[in-house]
């Protein structure tokens, strides 16, 4: 089977295992048949993801398939990566997770099949996401995305959860709308001056044309697709949703919100950015950034300092973030570049964890508040000394990954001459750090309420976080080549550049130390 096919099948594979599910009864079917269709098409994303994107990276090409529909390279294989290893750790997660929540009566055996297979459709929609050359197919899938995860988000069927369900769903497909019609003025501008109208809805047909669109109509555009996919990615002021979703859904679901379907909004950003660059030159895609960006780190910054529920504290923590990658487009050149790719890559698997630790806590404790949180570490170790990690990789310390992906920003910010934005953006990251060590000094060495049994979550729930853990910590000491490369072909393609583009810069080399460099 060649890799076009094998493209096909990565897509196709988590749709199966969804109508697989939806054919099995929901009350006779035992909870095994669920679990192991989940595990065998999370198992099968995750090896097909990674197979075929290090062959995009090491053979330095792309693959297509179906056409011109399909298209994957460098800049997707590192978002395609990110679908598949945290989709797989997620997913194994989830496996202790709703056993729990069935066996404490908060699912019942149709809500455990809606959860499975609405977890996999959700997998297939990102991964439409991050491997369509399609302008519109890319839309789509994001809008497929909402259609999906609002039945996930609303699952427990109470009041909150379907308030926020619902809230999701109008937010983000009202918002979404604004990056149709953005999509739709760049397919007709395109369509206007190639001499194949009918190639224009590709984006790869788009790219060596991007020169000639009109300038008044593309900032137009690029303006509607920020605000539209913006919020998706949850940037402000667009991210109302984000709080409410995050903190009443499933954990194992706030994981893959924030860690992956955030940054696959990010990339239909970064193609767009890629066509407004070449059209405009730098400096007007560049502003929208910085703008957005740094308004939603200082914003999310503040609104996580405040909060008392652990979840809402973690989603303004991915609005804070997704800010920083905003900002990193906005300040541009290779460095720039190649921090908001691995911030993306770090802080999906970052967050992944630490809201698959939150489970943990939600399952000792039964709640999500702060106030009555505490003395994690002796009701259930593993998951306190996880937690203080999860929370030192978030805030940016060394040698967690963060820590890399953040030092290239504020340098990035530096060169690029945005000094005022950089000091903005140092004191905001320095508020986010305190509300980070004040969650472990409140909730993990303090004493435990009587109430709460001692006995950690389970060694099958514990096993996917400490994977997490460890790549985390891998990735910040030593960065694997195949990572290294695979940003590097990923920020030439943004940047439009031949050749190995963060190579030929001293500072750089010097900031990314590879396992190839350590050996």
């Amino acid at each position: 089977m060649d890799n076009s096919m094998l493209t096909i099948a990565l897509i196709v594979i988590p749709f199966i295992a969804a109508a697989l599910m939806a054919v099995l009864p929901s009350k006779s079917a035992p909870r095994l048949a669920y679990q192991a269709l989940h595990m065998v098409s999370l198992v099968a994303v995750c090896v097909l993801s990674v197979y075929l994107s290090i062959t995009v990276i090491a053979r330095d090409k792309t693959i297509i398939a179906l056409g011109d529909w399909i298209h994957l390279d460098a800049l997707g294989a590192v978002f395609v990566v990110l679908i598949g290893v945290v989709g797989l750790l997620v997913g194994w997660y989830s496996l202790a997770y709703i056993k729990h929540d069935e066996d404490e009566g908060l699912l019942n055996p149709a809500q455990v099949k809606q959860y499975y297979l609405f977890f996999n459709l959700f997998i297939f929609a990102m991964l439409i996401v991050a491997l369509s050359n399609n302008v519109i197919m890319m839309w789509v899938g994001i809008e497929i995305t909402t259609l999906v995860t609002v039945f996930l988000v609303g699952i427990y069927n109470n009041r909150f959860s379907l308030e926020a369900a619902w809230k999701y769903i109008i937010v983000c497909t009202a918002g979404v709308a604004f990056g149709l019609y953005g999509t739709l003025l760049i397919y007709a501008n395109g369509a206007d001056i190639m001499a194949d109208p009918t190639m224009a809805i590709f984006w790869t047909s788009l790219v060596p044309y991007a020169s000639q669109f009109d300038a008044m109509l593309i900032q137009i555009a690029f303006v509607f697709i920020v605000i539209g996919f913006g919020t998706k990615a949850g940037l402000f002021p667009m991210h109302t949703w984000l709080p409410d979703a995050h903190s009443e859904a499933p954990s194992p679901i706030s994981a893959l919100l924030s860690g992956v379907l955030l940054k696959c909004a990010i990339l239909v950003i970064i193609r767009f950015y890629i066509l407004a660059v070449e059209a405009l030159g730098p400096a007007f895609p560049q502003m929208i950034m910085l703008v957005i960006g740094i308004i939603s780190v200082v914003v999310a910054a503040l609104s996580v300092l405040m909060q008392d529920d652990v979840k809402r504290l973690l989603a303004y923590s991915s609005c804070e973030n997704i800010g920083i990658i905003a900002l990193c487009l906005g300040f541009g050149g290779p460095l720039g570049i190649a921090a908001a790719l691995l911030h993306c890559v770090f802080h999906g698997l970052a967050k992944a964890l630490l809201f698959c630790l939150s489970g943990n806590v939600l399952m000792k404790y039964g709640t999500r508040d702060l106030s009555k949180i505490k003395g994690i570490l002796q009701v259930a170790p593993a998951t306190a000394v996880l937690l203080v990690l999860g929370f030192f990789a978030l805030a940016g310390f060394p040698p967690f990954a963060l820590f890399v992906s953040k030092v290239l920003a504020f340098v990035a910010g530096v060169v690029a001459g945005h000094i005022v934005i950089v000091v903005i953006f140092g004191i905001a990251a320095t508020v986010v750090i305190a509300a980070c060590i004040r969650v472990v000094s409140r909730s993990v060495f303090n004493k435990a309420p009587e109430t709460v049994k001692k006995g950690d979550v389970g060694i099958a729930a514990l096993i996917p976080q400490f994977l997490m853990v460890a790549l985390i910590l891998w990735f910040g000491i030593a960065m694997p080549g195949a990572l290294f490369k695979g940003v590097e072909e990923a920020t030439a393609i943004v940047l439009q550049e031949e050749g190995p583009v963060l190579h030929n810069d001293p500072l750089l080399k010097d900031l990314l130390a590879t396992d190839e460099d350590t050996t």
